[in-house]
C-alpha cells in the first residue's frame, strides 16, 4: 500500500508537471502581455506625471497674468480717407487714398465697450475691432478725450471677457509688468496677443519731447517692457494679472521701441471711461487758479520751482477757498506739488464735485485750504470772434533765433486782445506747440486746429515760453 500510494503519488507529480511543461508557452505569452501592459501603464504615467511636472515649473506669476487678461485684448484696425490733391493730375483733380491704421485696446465691459488711445482712431473714416480668434466687428466711437488720449469704442457683442482694471497710485519701482498687443497686426501672421517683459522704471513722468503719436503726456508711467507700433492701446499689466496702464507712446529717434516706454495710469483711464460713457465728453475740472508761469529758469530749475498762485479768477472755487495772488502750491491731497507739471497731472485725475484739500505756502507758513472742483467755464465768444482776438505767425528759422525759442515748429502769438489774454492766460511771443493731440507746425495748423474744436469740445492747448512748456485750457461757442 505503501509502495503503492507513493508509485500513484508520482504519477500525479510526473503527469502535473507534464501539464505544466505542455502549457508553458502560453502562459509564458499571457505573462509577457500582463508585463507589457502594466510596463506601458507605468510609462504612461511617468510621462504624464513629468509633464504635469514641468508644465507646473514652466508656470509662473507671468504666464498667469497673460493668460488672465490675453483673451481681453483687441486689434483695433482703421481706415482713413485721404483726399489730397495729386500734383500729376492733368485737370488737377482730388486723388482718394484710403490709409489704414492699426493699435490694441481692451474689453471693460460685457456688451463689448472696448478702450484704446485717441490717436488709434483720429481721423478715422471707419473702425473695426479684431478678437483675438480673429472673429472682427465693425466699432463705432462713443466718445474720445484727446487731452487725456483715450478712446471709448462700442462693438455688438455679448458675454465678452472683461479685463481685470487694478490701481496704479501703488505701483512699485522695479516691479514686473507685461505689455500686451498686436504690434503690426496681422503682419505676424495671426492675431494672437504678443507679449513682452519689463519693469516700472518710473512713475510720473512727463512727456515733452518727440514720441509716438508726436503728442505730449504728463503724469505717464516709464516702463522697460518693449512697445512697439501697433501696441498703442494695449494694456500693462502687473504680475498679479491686473492692468495697471493703458500702452501709448514710446520716445524713440527711430520710431522703433528703446526700452523708453510709457503708459497711461489706470485710474485715469477708469474714471475718464466713465466720463465718457455718461455723458460723451469728459468734464474738464477747474478751481479758477491760475500759475503763474516763470521766466529764465533753467529746465533743472522749474523742476522744483513749485506751482506759485499768478492770479485767482473772482468767484472761483479758488476764490471761494481764499486763496491769494502769491501763495505756493505745494500739495494737493496726498501728490507733493514740485511744479506746473504736477499740478497739470493732478487736474487730470479730478473730477467735477470732489472735495479736494490742498496745502499752500503763505510766507512762512502752511495753510490747509478746501476747493469743490467745478465744470470748465467757456470762452463764450463767438468762433468768428475769438479767430479774429488770435494774430499768428508761423515759425521760421529766423524767428526762432531772434526769439530764443526752442521749439522747432509751432505758430508764435503775434497780437492778440486783451480779453483773450486775461481769460487765456496767453500773451505776445508765446508760440502754439500743440492744441489737444495734433501738433503745431504753422499759423495755418493753429487756425484750422482751433475751427475743428470749436463748439465741440474743451480745448488743451500747449505753448512755449520763456523756454519752458506751459498749458491752457478752454471752450469756444
Amino acid at each position: 500500500m505503501i509502495i503503492r500510494t507513493l508509485g500513484l503519488s508520482l504519477l500525479a507529480l510526473t503527469a502535473a508537471c507534464g501539464e505544466s511543461s505542455h502549457d508553458e508557452p502560453a502562459l509564458a505569452v499571457a505573462t509577457a502581455r500582463a508585463a507589457t501592459a502594466s510596463s506601458t501603464t507605468s510609462t504612461t504615467a511617468t510621462l504624464a506625471a513629468a509633464e504635469s511636472t514641468l508644465s507646473t515649473r514652466r508656470r509662473t506669476a507671468i504666464t498667469e497674468a497673460v493668460a488672465r487678461v490675453a483673451p481681453t485684448v483687441v486689434t483695433v484696425q482703421t481706415e482713413v480717407v485721404d483726399r489730397s490733391s495729386d500734383p500729376f493730375e492733368v485737370f488737377g483733380g482730388a486723388n482718394e487714398r484710403v490709409l489704414p491704421g492699426l493699435g490694441s485696446g481692451f474689453i471693460v465691459r460685457t456688451d463689448g465697450v472696448i478702450v484704446t488711445n485717441a490717436h488709434v482712431v483720429a481721423g478715422a473714416n471707419s473702425i473695426s475691432v479684431a478678437m483675438r480668434d480673429g472673429t472682427t466687428y465693425p466699432a463705432r466711437l462713443l466718445g474720445k478725450d484727446e487731452t487725456n488720449d483715450l478712446a471709448v469704442l462700442k462693438i455688438d457683442a455679448k458675454g465678452l471677457p472683461v479685463a481685470p482694471l487694478g490701481q496704479s497710485d501703488d505701483l512699485i519701482i522695479g516691479e514686473w509688468v507685461i505689455a500686451i498687443g498686436n504690434p503690426y497686426g496681422f503682419l505676424l501672421g495671426n492675431s494672437e496677443p504678443s507679449v513682452t517683459v519689463g519693469v516700472i522704471s518710473g512713475t510720473g513722468r512727463n512727456l515733452v519731447a518727440r514720441s509716438q503719436g508726436s503728442a505730449m503726456y504728463v503724469d505717464m508711467i516709464q516702463t522697460d517692457a518693449s512697445i512697439n507700433p501697433g501696441n498703442s492701446g494695449g494694456p500693462l499689466v502687473n504680475a498679479l494679472g491686473d492692468i495697471v496702464g493703458m500702452n501709448s507712446s514710446i520716445f524713440s529717434p527711430s520710431g522703433g521701441s528703446i526700452g523708453l516706454g510709457f503708459a497711461i495710469p489706470v485710474n485715469r483711464v477708469k474714471h475718464v471711461t466713465d466720463d465718457l460713457l455718461a455723458h460723451g465728453t469728459v468734464r474738464r475740472p477747474w478751481i479758477g487758479l491760475k500759475p503763474e508761469i516763470p521766466l529764465g529758469q533753467s529746465p533743472r530749475e522749474s523742476i522744483r520751482s513749485g506751482v506759485v498762485v499768478g492770479a485767482v479768477v473772482p468767484g472761483s472755487p479758488a476764490d471761494k477757498a481764499g486763496i491769494r495772488r502769491g501763495d505756493v502750491l505745494i500739495r494737493s491731497r496726498s501728490r507733493v506739488i514740485r511744479n506746473a507739471f504736477d499740478w497739470e497731472a493732478e487736474l487730470l485725475d479730478l473730477r467735477v464735485g470732489d472735495q479736494v484739500p490742498l496745502v499752500l505756502k503763505r510766507a512762512t507758513r502752511d495753510m490747509p485750504v478746501t476747493v469743490t472742483i467745478a465744470d470748465l467755464p467757456e470762452v463764450s465768444a463767438a468762433k468768428v470772434a475769438v479767430l479774429k482776438e488770435l494774430e499768428l505767425v508761423s515759425l521760421t528759422p529766423a524767428i526762432r533765433v531772434d526769439r530764443g525759442i526752442r521749439s522747432p515748429r509751432g505758430a508764435l502769438i503775434y497780437n492778440l486782445s486783451d480779453r483773450v489774454s486775461d481769460e487765456l492766460g496767453l500773451a505776445r511771443g508765446d508760440v502754439i506747440v500743440q492744441i489737444n493731440r495734433i501738433p503745431i507746425e504753422s499759423a495755418n495748423d493753429a487756425a484750422r486746429a482751433l475751427d475743428a474744436s470749436a463748439g465741440r469740445s474743451t480745448i488743451h492747448m500747449f505753448f512755449e515760453r520763456g523756454g519752458r512748456i506751459y498749458s491752457t485750457d478752454f471752450m469756444i461757442r
